[in-house]
């Protein structure tokens, strides 16, 4: 399994950021995928999932309405558009196989989220 995050940067609050997930090693079409994110300092947060056919979406409540998780199977990418961002969204997101954002991850990419 390699998953390898990408998309991250500095950007304002109330701006947009659109991450990709490059999946290989693994049957992308057959497995649901997630987000998971970790800000400094803190635990692992669950962000969003999608189902293999990418009808079936969910969200954390802290994101809930901001963020959109979409995949393309015919290029193995899972994508978190990210809306209205928030200092508090700043943090290390990675993508996970499976819709509970279990290790293991990428490398992850930073997103900071400051004015």
């Amino acid at each position: 399994v390699q998953l390898v995050e990408s998309g991250g940067d500095m950007v304002q609050p109330g701006g947009s950021l659109r991450l990709s997930c490059a999946a290989s090693g693994f049957t992308f079409s057959d497995y649901d995928m997630s987000w998971v994110r970790q800000a400094p300092g803190k635990g692992p947060e669950w962000v969003s999932a999608i189902y293999t056919g990418g009808g079936s979406t969910y969200y954390a409540d802290s994101v809930k309405g901001r963020f959109i998780i979409s995949r393309d199977n015919a290029k193995n990418t899972l994508y978190l558009q990210m809306n209205s961002l928030k200092p508090e969204d700043t943090a290390l997101y990675y993508c996970a196989r499976g819709s509970r954002g279990n290790r293991p991850w990428g490398q992850g990419t930073l997103v900071t989220v400051s004015s």
